[in-house]
């Protein structure tokens, strides 16, 4: 157990605070002290209430005290994602369409949950316009960037959640993931980044993105993201498409056992190129689940090329959100989302419909191949942290986020539940993502592969962070 109270995980704090040996005050006050020494130079939060914050933990300490915790997190340091709406809080998006002048009085699902658990909030994290790309800069909050090198980006669209984990600014973060947006930063930042079955976490507002957008945790265990998980996936009735509640929680049932799992391992998801040290770092991690009694298959790329797909859905989820806002303050776009805004106006209903069939196809392709494997592992991206401020790796004459991101998004498309969890650093020392998905309605089964290869690559701290590894 670390001595660094910034560090420790939701787990540890709750036991500490248990055994009176830590106060909520005392683990808040080190989450806030992180952000006071990193935040100015990457960017992480976009609104920080202190005082709130150490309202609540003194609150906790209370209960504690009391030996009357209300829930599972009770007293420990979390912070929301800028596309949540969170009462008391401006919820600005990354975009200066959004009017900070206005009532901000109802709780997201998840937010609720969380302050129903007796969790301390401890702000907003950043995000791109919107959250539209795979990176995390916005005209509104600047650019995020990556601990492990500063001039490079931590990823995106939860990249200020990510950096928040990977620094000690909290030990549990709200993240959204509509194309891999929990899942590519936690791969750039060497964390854990879940995103379940799609409704498994209600979500409020429905996003633009429809059954493309996720809310999902970001922590840095396994055994963080699954109590995250536990608190936040409580269906809601103000989301339609909520799942019921699973039981038993899910970190209860966090036990590592993948003895005789059938798992298949696609080095490329659809004929994509990956980096070689990338590919040499997930061969090698998917040896552990060899290693812990699982049957390991290597397979050909199990789905054809889907981008165009998701772009069409993509795109017309961008036209239709900006399209409630007033055309003469659309000049204030990123210029990145105002490309995509104009691509998806151009789609016609017949191209959604055909997008939407299509995607429905990927998802039975997926189905079946899960009658066979009880999961399949993936790199979580095809390469690593590029420069930061740029939507693409610069000269590489890529044009949009997606034509980088190919193993995250797809699962987007076919609902699946998938994990990223770090497997190794590059030579010039950045971290790589192994990625974990199951079929539909597998989490307990992804959480608990993750757990298990987690075993032989724990977190490693940033060196802006003090890496103590």
């Amino acid at each position: 157990m670390t001595t660094d109270a910034a560090f420790l995980s939701a787990q540890e704090l709750v036991a500490l605070y248990r055994g009176r040996k830590l106060s909520p005050v005392e683990a808040t006050a080190a989450a806030l002290a992180a952000i006071d020494r990193h935040n100015e130079a990457l960017n992480a939060y976009c609104l920080v209430d202190a005082e709130g914050a150490l309202s609540a933990a003194r609150a906790s300490e209370d209960r504690w005290q009391r030996g009357q915790p209300i829930g599972l997190v009770d007293g420990v340091p979390v912070s929301i994602k800028d596309l949540i709406v969170t009462k008391g809080w401006p919820t600005l998006r990354g975009s200066n369409l959004v009017d900070r002048d206005q009532a901000w009085d109802e709780d997201a699902p998840c937010v609720a949950r969380l302050r129903g658990h007796g969790a301390v909030l401890l702000g907003k994290t950043t995000t791109p316009e919107f959250g539209w790309k795979g990176v995390t800069d916005s005209p509104r909050s600047g650019i995020t960037r990556n601990p492990w090198n500063p001039a490079l980006t931590p990823g995106g669209s939860s990249g200020g959640a990510a950096v928040a984990a990977a620094t000690g600014m909290g030990a549990l973060h709200i993240g959204t993931d509509g194309g891999g947006s929990v899942r590519i930063p936690a791969s750039f930042t060497g964390i854990v980044g879940f995103k379940g079955t799609f409704g498994r976490v209600p979500a409020y507002p429905l996003s633009p993105f429809g059954t493309l957008a996720n809310v999902g945790p970001m922590a840095r265990s396994v055994a963080d993201a699954a109590l995250m998980f536990s608190v936040i996936s409580r269906p809601d009735p103000r989301d339609c498409y909520t799942l019921p509640t699973e039981a038993p929680d899910y970190h209860e049932t966090l036990n590592g056992n993948i003895a005789g799992w059938r798992i298949a391992y696609a080095p490329s998801l659809s004929g994509e190129t990956v980096d070689p040290e990338v590919a040499g770092a997930v061969a090698a991690a998917v040896k552990q689940f060899a290693k812990l009694g699982a049957r390991v298959e290597e397979v050909p790329p199990p789905l054809p090329p889907s981008r165009e797909v998701f772009q069409t859905l993509w795109f017309a989820g961008a036209a239709f959100l900006v399209s409630q806002y007033p055309e003469d303050r659309r000049a204030h776009l990123d210029p990145g989302l105002a490309a995509i805004v104009a691509g998806g106006e151009r789609y016609s209903l017949k191209d959604h419909l055909a997008a939407t069939k299509a995607r429905e196809a990927l998802g039975v392709r997926m189905n079946h191949f899960h009658q066979k494997f009880d999961l399949l592992v993936t790199p979580s991206m095809p390469i690593t942290a590029f420069a930061a401020g740029h939507d693409v790796p610069p000269d590489s004459g890529l044009g949009q986020w997606s034509e980088w991101s190919p193993f995250s998004y797809p699962f987007n498309l076919t609902r699946q539940p998938a994990i990223s969890i770090p497997c190794g650093l590059t030579n010039a020392g950045l971290p790589i993502g192994l990625q974990i998905v199951g079929p539909l309605y597998g989490d307990r089964a992804v959480l608990n592969a993750a757990r298990a290869c987690e075993q032989a690559f724990p977190f490693r701290r940033p060196p802006l962070a003090g890496n103590l590894s």
